[in-house]
């Protein structure tokens, strides 16, 4: 690792009519800066001429690296591969489809340089479309912010700076990539936001479609679950259990005084069934997610096993 080396790491996947512009801006941002650099393409599995455009850029410029997956793993798993491979100090990782503009990542480094530890991207005027993108955007930071504790205006925004060492210590799965400054923040490291550039997508296809939410929700309730009870569980699965307790209890004292004062027999009505049944599976299956979440930490770091499967490497020595 080198101390002043900046890595650069760009997750793509389709987007070969981007990759010569993305390249020439890169160029252009990051050579007047003066200070050593590399910048880690992560071919997630591309379909189209994605892997044979970066090999064409690798082959004229030896600090573009290109990593090829076997098969698609999504944003996160091409993001922890470039963390992986990246030799750098500092560690930037950015969208692959020209909506961040590569001329802010200088004056990402110069913040960083003030003494935090990770810099994170707030696109404060969004080009993309208000009640698809920007509106749930929106409503989700807001929510990660209140349930993290970590209050910033863009978690989406991939755009960010890193000092390696608040990435040591954990991986990352699911869609949590834009989580990573809350574990940070709970390390200790300083973090603040930057008003960064944001263009509207001129070439190719977004990948991004509402169903992200969902995702990002669910991932967010396993970081909370994860950070905030990892080493103490029984908190949580013993507060859910009482809380059942208590509603045995109450109802079980409703039915007494109905049987007895009113005279009413609830098995008269499936409602009750349908509702206790309803909402013992929903908490059961929330649970057993969760469960499922620590499973798979512990079969991929147990293990060392990677969530992804490298075919080839150019310009790694």
């Amino acid at each position: 690792m080198s101390a002043d080396l900046v890595s650069v790491v760009i997750p793509m996947m389709n987007e070969a009519g981007n990759v010569g512009p993305l390249t020439a801006a890169l160029t252009a941002a990051l050579d007047p800066m003066g200070r050593p650099y590399e910048v880690i393409f992560v071919d997630d599995g591309s379909t189209d001429g994605t892997f044979a455009a970066l090999s064409e850029a690798a082959a004229q410029n030896k600090r573009f690296k290109v990593i090829s997956f076997k098969r698609n793993v999504g944003q996160t798993g091409a993001m922890m591969a470039g963390i992986d491979y990246a030799a750098g100090a500092v560690i930037v990782p950015m969208d692959g489809d020209l909506q961040n503009d590569p001329s802010d990542i200088p004056r990402m480094l110069a913040k960083l340089d003030e003494g935090y530890g990770v810099v994170s991207g707030w696109r404060k005027d969004r080009k993309d479309a208000f009640l698809t993108r920007t509106l749930p955007s929106k409503l989700a930071n807001g929510l990660i912010s209140y349930v993290s504790g970590v209050p910033l205006n863009d978690y989406g925004c991939t755009l960010k700076a890193y000092r390696r060492e608040v990435l040591e210590g954990f991986r990352l799965y699911g869609e949590m990539h834009r989580f990573v400054p809350i574990y940070a923040k709970w390390q200790g490291a300083k973090i603040t936001e930057l008003p960064v550039a944001h263009r509207a997508r001129t070439l190719g296809k977004s990948k991004y479609g509402l169903d992200r939410i969902f995702k990002v929700l669910l991932d967010l309730l396993v970081v909370k679950f994860l950070t905030q009870y990892e080493t103490k569980p029984i908190y949580i699965f013993g507060t859910v259990g009482l809380s059942f307790f208590g509603l045995a209890g109450v109802a079980g004292l409703w039915a007494v005084y109905l049987r007895l004062f009113e005279g009413v027999h609830l098995n008269r009505t499936p409602l009750p069934l349908l509702f206790t049944l309803g909402f013992i599976t929903g908490v059961m299956c929330i649970l057993m997610g969760l469960l499922a979440e620590v499973l798979v930490r512990i079969y991929f770091e147990a293990r060392d096993k990677r969530p992804y499967t490298v075919k080839e490497r150019i310009n790694f020595d």
